[in-house]
């Protein structure tokens, strides 16, 4: 069975933390094989957890995306918990203040604008200033660690979406993207990253013997983290990506759509491991919350051929050539921005090629020599083969 970087530590009799008081960046992903949480287990070893961090979503999880994070008070453990997706998005010189170490541990899964990886480098940006260590608990990447896909961040689309410049979809874990941002971009700080045990890059979630914890409100099912890498794509656009439905991001439309004709203009295509279905659905929330919605959903038949952010770029041109009136693009709501879309893919290229009715082919095929260079330069930061 996979063992998480915490229970590996937990293995060490709490080495290297015995006798430090340890700030713990967590959220509910953080668990034993047997769902003990991860604050308790450390307690439980004798790691002395002095204070707690939550991302966005908070501590358990169940705060909506976007929303603001109080920070509080652990109920079950009485230790602080100090907010990084509140008044601030770094710990802080006094919420550091009488810690020894800060230690990471959250499930990723393996797209660049999930945030919780930005709050980590965020965090160990900070350690570095504060001359603290920093120990990254690994876990896998739940779609596996040998495709990558998508263009490479560039600095000036550099957001909380993606701060460093990555692809779309990393291929990496998050104590491998620890050991990248440190090595390449002089961050400085002391890593340490503990490796996930048994757990090889060809790997999915569901091979592992792990838990699905389900990492944020949206993200059910190993089957929605297969198609978010392009799926959130669809939030820079006027259509739904199936938030308040129960199939979030494997859903797509908007009240304009006729979902037949868009499955089948996508099906004539043959994309390789995806078929797509006419669907009808309300989502709850977000946009077009509580109207009819037509569109797609996606089915991945074949996860190993199945390219998530090509498959997206096929289905945003094809709305764009089906319903060039109603669709559009989105202002970010957030950083001051605009588009949406932008960030989100890390550059304003892919838009204006979109734009211009560019093949997707041609916009994939202009992404290729970053993602060589990107692999070259990851040798050094890689823990499993």
């Amino acid at each position: 069975m996979t063992l998480s970087g915490l229970e590996v530590l937990l293995k060490r009799e709490g080495s290297p933390l015995r006798g430090a008081r340890v700030g713990f960046i967590a959220n509910h992903t953080s668990v034993t094989h047997d769902l003990t949480p991860g604050v308790e287990a450390l307690l439980a070893a004798g790691v002395q957890v002095a204070a707690l961090f939550s991302p966005e979503h908070g501590l358990a999880g169940s705060v909506a995306d976007g929303a603001t994070v109080p920070s509080g008070q652990d109920r079950r453990t009485g230790r602080p918990i100090y907010s990084l997706y509140g008044q601030t998005r770094r710990p802080t010189i006094d919420m550091l203040a009488g810690l020894d170490v800060l230690l990471f541990d959250i499930q990723d899964v393996g797209a660049r604008f999930y945030t919780y990886v930005w709050t980590m480098t965020h965090a160990m940006e900070a350690a570095a200033e504060a001359d603290l260590p920093f120990v990254v608990l690994d876990r896998p990447n739940p779609i596996g660690g040998n495709i990558v896909e998508g263009p490479v961040l560039e600095p000036a689309f550099s957001s909380f979406v993606g701060r460093y410049p990555v692809p779309v979809r990393h291929g990496l874990t998050a104590g491998e993207l620890a050991a990248y941002v440190n090595s390449q971009f002089g961050v400085g700080a002391d890593l340490q990253v503990v490796p996930v045990e048994g757990w090889r890059r060809e790997q999915w979630f569901d091979e592992t013997g792990l838990a699905w914890v389900p990492p944020s409100p949206a993200m059910t099912s190993l089957a929605t983290a297969a198609v978010y890498p392009g799926a959130c794509l669809i939030e820079g656009t006027n259509l739904s990506e199936g938030r308040g439905t129960a199939l979030p991001f494997q859903v797509v439309g908007a009240p304009w759509v006729d979902g037949h004709a868009l499955a089948e203009a996508l099906n004539r295509k043959a994309l390789p491991g995806v078929r797509f279905r006419a669907a009808q659905f309300v989502p709850a929330a977000s946009k077009w919350a509580n109207q009819v919605c037509f569109g797609v959903q996606w089915h991945v038949l074949d996860r190993q051929a199945f390219r998530a952010v090509e498959t997206a770029l096929h289905l945003i041109a094809a709305i764009r050539s089906l319903w060039p009136e109603e669709f559009a693009w989105l202002a970010a709501s957030w950083e001051g921005r605009a588009p949406h879309f932008d960030l989100l893919m890390g550059t304003d290229r892919v838009r204006r090629q979109l734009e211009g009715s560019v093949p997707v082919a041609t916009v994939v095929a202009g992404w290729q020599a970053g993602l060589d260079a990107f692999r070259g330069r990851l040798q050094s930061c890689l823990c499993y083969s």
